[in-house]
């Protein structure tokens, strides 16, 4: 099993065909359905199904980073990183990341505008690129389905994209720019 196979608490297991497993650690029943209990990874011994508890690791070169911007500068966005590949880090431990003006987008990078892409508490999906300095970790959003993944207008509302650039309010319809990431499933 891989990260990407990790459930968190309350995410259905899914069950092996055949007879019903005895459950085992990190899983429970509610509604007769079988969830975990923990994050982790579900794995089946014999007759019975568990979770095994994953252990966050920080971020690497390559690794998918989810993060919230908390400070602009007209050179790079400040992230505070949550999630490394697929793994929320437990609750007061996040790591720092840099997203450069020239890290944001492949073409046109003299072009960029920060403010263009991203806004304070945008939640963003970049890959580390480089450990940076011994402060926080480089960040790139220059792939199509890198980028900003949740924002919320100034009205309050969670917008929608629309291209890879922009993001409208589904409240007043008004448009504002970002770096988006491309929907999964489009």
């Amino acid at each position: 099993m891989s990260a990407s196979d990790t459930l968190l608490p309350g995410q259905p297991v899914p069950l092996p065909r055949g007879p019903v497993p005895q459950l085992g650690g990190g899983v429970y029943t509610k509604d007769g359905q079988t969830r975990a209990s923990i994050i982790g990874v579900p794995h089946h011994e014999g007759s019975s199904l568990a979770i095994s508890r994953v252990r966050p690791h920080p971020p690497a070169p390559n690794s998918i980073v989810l993060g919230s911007v908390t400070r602009l500068s007209p050179q790079q966005a400040m992230v505070s990183i949550t999630v490394v590949d697929d793994v929320p880090l437990p609750a007061g431990e996040e790591f720092t990341g840099v997203i450069r003006v020239q890290d944001v987008r492949a073409t046109e990078k003299d072009k960029v505008k920060i403010g263009d892409c991203f806004r304070g508490g945008d939640v963003v999906k970049g890959l580390v690129i480089s450990l940076g300095d011994a402060r926080s970790y480089y960040i790139t959003t220059a792939r199509n389905d890198l980028g900003v993944i949740f924002a919320t207008s100034e009205a309050g509302a969670t917008m929608e994209p629309v291209s890879w650039q922009e993001m409208r309010c589904p409240k007043t319809g008004k448009i504002e720019k970002r770096k988006c990431a491309k929907p999964e499933g489009l």
